[in-house]
């Protein structure tokens, strides 16, 4: 039986969640993705769901530019769109020239640099010619990067050679960027320059012997990470180092998690019951489940 209670039901796959005060009178709201819904919305703790941003292509990523302009992962098109004050979507930045297949999870640091996964390689196909065994061995799948945009939209590598990075979040006061390893089954950490380089990469948490692969990810004001599993009904808070502290069940499989609420002490989970394309866009079985947590975010 799951540990936590459904927020949000009947959605086609819920990911990107962040929790944010937009400053319009509302107070703070969870925001995030529908893939195959092809909207963003946001909702309250008391589930008053609303489509925010409606888009063409499949929105991911979400963050947020310090003057209050929302960035948006445009997936299949490789970009990040920015949504203006009168409500219209440009081209933030284009990442078409680093990412080789569907971009993904994004961190934006308070600068307004933000931190872009993409896939690396058609993550379906694979799956169904080598199935969840072949995605997880050795060699396994082709490697990807994890892009740098600069608040003006400049478009670099920062890491790259990671086995499909996913969630990021930012730790030690902004110091470090902790990166999901979803096909390694690790947290990695870089050390961020103060113009946004990464430096220093190195193993954060092991979870291959827990069999959590981390897609999106959350931290604690303690720095322990909160990390969904795809392959898994659950999601497990991990200090560095590879300890898991708390395990949280949950009604599917994860995908990705949030904190926040008033106190910022309700940890926020999507879920659905695989991330198949054409099942997900099929059918909207896919929610977002809510727990309360000791630790705030």
């Amino acid at each position: 039986m799951a540990d936590t209670t459904t927020l949000v039901s009947d959605r086609h796959f819920t990911e990107g969640p962040r929790w944010h005060d937009d400053g319009d009178g509302r107070g703070g709201r969870l925001w995030y993705s529908d893939f195959y819904d092809h909207t963003v919305r946001s909702v309250g703790q008391g589930g008053d769901d609303v489509v925010e941003v409606a888009l063409d292509d499949q929105p991911s990523g979400l963050g947020w530019l310090p003057d209050g302009r929302l960035l948006i992962v445009s997936m299949v098109d490789r970009l990040v769109l920015r949504r203006e004050p009168d409500g219209s979507l440009v081209t933030h930045a284009d990442l078409g020239g680093i990412a080789t297949w569907w971009c993904n999870d994004m961190a934006v640091a308070p600068d307004g640099t933000a931190y872009v996964g993409h896939f690396g390689f058609d993550l379906d196909t694979f799956l169904a010619e080598h199935g969840q065994a072949g995605v997880l061995a050795e060699p396994g799948p082709p490697r990807a990067h994890v892009m740098r945009v600069t608040a003006d939209g400049a478009v670099s590598v920062a890491a790259g050679d990671i086995r499909f990075p996913n969630g990021t979040v930012f730790a030690d006061g902004g110091r470090t960027l902790i990166v999901a390893e979803t096909m390694a089954l690790r947290l990695l950490a870089f050390d961020i320059a103060p113009d946004g380089t990464l430096s220093n990469r190195r193993m954060w948490a092991d979870l291959s012997a827990h069999l959590v692969a981390p897609d999106g990810i959350c931290i604690d004001s303690d720095g322990a990470v909160w990390s969904s599993n795809p392959v898994g009904a659950h999601v497990v808070r991990v200090t560095e180092g590879g300890t898991i502290t708390d395990t949280v069940a949950t009604a599917q499989n994860s995908f990705a998690c949030a904190l926040g609420g008033a106190d910022g002490r309700t940890l926020f989970v999507c879920t659905a019951p695989d991330s198949d394309h054409e099942r997900r866009t099929a059918s909207a079985e896919a929610a977002i489940e809510a727990v309360e947590v000791a630790v705030p975010a």
